[in-house]
């Protein structure tokens, strides 16, 4: 039987995904030596891929030479679920702005949860950026488990916990999720369920450092938007 190999053309290919994958995941710019460590890779082999997408400018540098996400990539991201996102953004902009709080709307992509969309609050003193395009596994974080909660359990992850399957089942009781320190060490969040017809399972989600209000009055005015939304597009 005939070895299966991988083409040289497709790992650069993919190497250059996970590049943009990884900026998407520091939340800060990186040095190439630093991409470099996190994808395994030689340094000429991460600097010729990164000239590569700065080219398509879906890279970027600095002066001092560090690297973040290009604009073309939030062109690229607008793209997709573009009617949901064009339906939300209001929504997030008035939540953000309410509560004083960085707003975002989540989707479930494979076993990992990914931000399509994001609003800081306009007059905050400190907010939590939270970047389109960042992603994390969806068995971790309040958006995750509001996703989870839209789904049977057989096609929940396998490294599920006990504690987890837990909060899942309290987020599907009362409506909404809570996690604290679990994505980001200090941040909370508060996510409710976003269950479109025809639609990846989605959730609107706060992020912040501290506030007074209580969650379930934070997961009130997530779910008066979500009814919006919703509302809009099943409509």
């Amino acid at each position: 039987m005939a070895e299966t190999t991988t083409s040289p053309a497709s790992q650069t290919l993919s190497r250059g995904i996970r590049i943009l994958e990884v900026l998407a995941d520091a939340r800060i710019p990186l040095t190439i030596d630093e991409i470099a460590l996190r994808l395994g890779v030689h340094r000429s082999i991460a600097y010729r891929l990164l000239r590569t997408l700065e080219d398509h400018g879906l890279v970027t540098r600095d002066a001092a030479g560090a690297v973040s996400l290009g604009a073309r990539m939030a062109a690229l991201a607008a793209g997709v679920a573009h009617d949901l996102q064009a339906e939300a953004l209001p929504e997030l902009t008035a939540i953000a702005n309410e509560l004083g709080m960085t707003c975002f709307l989540a989707v479930l992509d494979g076993s990992e949860c990914i931000t399509l969309a994001s609003v800081e609050p306009r007059h905050a003193v400190a907010s939590v950026a939270q970047r389109p395009g960042a992603r994390h596994p969806v068995t971790v974080g309040a958006p995750g488990k509001a996703i989870l909660a839209q789904l049977p359990s057989i096609d929940w992850p396998a490294d599920v916990s006990p504690d987890l399957r837990e909060a899942i089942a309290l987020t599907d009781a009362r409506g909404y999720a809570t996690s604290h320190d679990e994505v980001i060490p200090t941040v909370q969040s508060v996510a409710v369920p976003l269950i479109l017809r025809g639609q990846r399972p989605a959730a609107i989600a706060v992020v912040h450092v501290a506030t007074d209000l209580d969650d379930a009055a934070i997961a009130a005015r997530l779910q008066r938007s979500a009814a919006v939304i919703r509302d809009a597009l099943d409509g």
